[in-house]
């Protein structure tokens, strides 16, 4: 018994560390991969024959300021993304209809006053419906991230992140894209909505985001077929 309780205690031990490299490994794959594909997108410039200049080199940039261009300079990155999309439409359809019949002479003396109206019909179909969606997201933040790596055509991919917790809630937000270095500002800052395939995640981890977190299947499976 006590075998057993020591070998649970190990494993235990283990989970944590073994989590944390898996996590580890995975973010690192992820910005490997997406290296790769800007990097492809932008392919090397062809280099002239006898040519001893290099346009990257450090010799190209005898002028230049203290504004990020190399491989692991700080950037100053202001984020402001708003996005709203609103939807609507109506739907509205009237019908009628109106029928009767009847009798207005009979043979002889007979009168028809009895049987002027035999069969009379009226129906009417109205039919009106009404949709409307709205949407509506915002982001404003300054973040401090760095160049990862530098394209051969002289732009930049940068990677911000910041993780606040407080309060048992856990606030991630992580950005990449392609700066150019002409969009960098003075102050070494550059706007979101000058980068390039840019690619922002803000996502919460905690009691606030738990309460307005979509149910687990089970519950949405319950909930799909009693038509909620």
């Amino acid at each position: 018994m006590r075998g057993l309780l020591l070998l649970g205690l190990l494993v235990v031990g283990m989970a944590g560390p073994l989590h944390a490299s898996r996590k580890d490994a995975k973010e690192n794959r992820s910005l490997e991969l997406y290296i790769k594909r800007v990097q492809g997108e932008a392919p090397a410039p062809v280099p002239m024959p006898g040519s001893c200049w290099v346009d990257s080199g450090k010799m190209a940039a005898l002028a230049s300021d203290y504004k990020a261009a190399a491989v692991g300079d700080l950037i100053t990155i202001v984020v402001s993304h708003s996005l709203t999309s609103s939807n609507a439409g109506d739907v509205s359809s009237v019908r009628s209809y109106n029928a009767s019949s009847g009798v207005n002479s009979l043979p002889g003396k007979l009168k028809t006053g009895g049987v002027a109206n035999l069969l009379g019909l009226q129906s009417s179909e109205t039919l009106s419906g009404k949709g409307q969606a709205d949407s509506s997201s915002s982001l404003t933040t300054t973040l401090a991230g760095r160049v990862v790596a530098v394209l051969a055509s002289g732009n930049l991919v940068v990677e911000a992140e910041r993780v606040i917790n407080m309060n048992h809630e856990k606030q991630t937000v992580v950005l990449r894209g392609i700066v150019r270095r002409g969009d960098i500002a003075p102050g070494n800052t550059v706007a979101s909505n000058s980068i390039g395939d840019l690619e922002l995640e803000g996502e919460g981890k905690g009691v606030v985001s738990n309460s307005v977190r979509q149910p687990n299947v089970v519950v949405r499976a319950l909930m799909r077929i009693l038509n909620f």
